[in-house]
């Protein structure tokens, strides 16, 4: 594991990580998305990403998010795990998926149309063992939270 992932790892796990990150990675993230016309989203240097789009639950407009994420080879598809770096709350694009579960993804530069399916028993359980092995500083953000993480799998769709 090169040494800049190992830092990532146990510097994503504290809780001064966990209060600034939300601030400042997503507006990093799209901004350089933004400036390198979706070919580099920052954060995925540590970990895949992808931009995502989708209906606000309450608005009905547009949302973007960059998010981590863990391609899932199997299925051709992606999961999404709504950590939101170990704070109280789901992040708001939980929300929205849940209420609008059509989204889209930027993913390497390309717009994919998707449907997002909230995993629940056995299918959240195996997902959720596989992002701990995954990124290991999840288990802590579960450990900071009494609320259980929402696991989300996109599936690509026809547009």
């Amino acid at each position: 594991m090169p040494p800049r992932v190992r830092l990532a790892r146990k510097v994503s796990s504290t809780r001064a990580f966990a209060k600034a990150a939300p601030h400042v990675i997503p507006a990093l993230d799209r901004a350089v998305h933004r400036l390198t016309r979706g070919r580099v989203l920052l954060s995925a240097q540590m970990l895949p990403g992808v931009i995502l789009t989708v209906r606000g639950a309450r608005s009905g407009l547009p949302r973007r998010t960059p998010l981590a994420c863990m391609p899932d080879g199997a299925s051709g598809g992606w999961v999404l795990v709504g950590s939101n770096f170990g704070r109280p709350r789901h992040p708001a694009w939980t929300a929205n998926l849940l209420a609008h579960p059509d989204a889209e993804i930027n993913w390497r530069g390309e717009d994919i149309a998707v449907r997002a399916r909230l995993l629940t028993g056995e299918e959240r359980a195996a997902a959720w063992e596989a992002a701990l092995a995954f990124w290991p500083p999840y288990a802590a953000y579960q450990a900071r939270v009494d609320r259980e993480i929402r696991l989300f799998h996109l599936e690509r769709r026809a547009r």
